[in-house]
This record gives C-alpha cells, structure tokens and sequence, in this order.
C-alpha cells in the first residue's frame, strides 16, 4: 500500500445499500435515504444486523 493512504480513513466513493423496513425497497446511497418514496417506511443499512 502506498505510504499515507489510510484504508481505513478513505470514505471516498463508499456507499451502502439501504432497505426499507415496510415494503422491502433497496436502495443504493452514500448516506441515509431518509424515508421511503413508496411507502413513507424507513429505510435500515443492509449491513447493520436486524436482531
């Protein structure tokens, strides 16, 4: 790895895929999508566990 590029730290070009809770809807986004535009449901990181 070339010296001072931090993986870690490089956020750059990161983005998650989101669900909403209601109607199922996947969506691609850097940051949170907010609320759904179909159904008004929230939308949770796809990533993070649903226990």
């Amino acid at each position: 790895m070339p010296e001072g590029h931090d993986i870690e730290h490089d956020t750059a070009d990161i983005s998650s895929e989101y669900e909403c809770l209601q109607c199922g809807m996947i969506v691609e986004a850097e940051t949170h999508p907010g609320e759904c535009s179909d159904c008004g449901g929230e939308f949770q990181n796809r990533a993070k566990s649903v226990e």
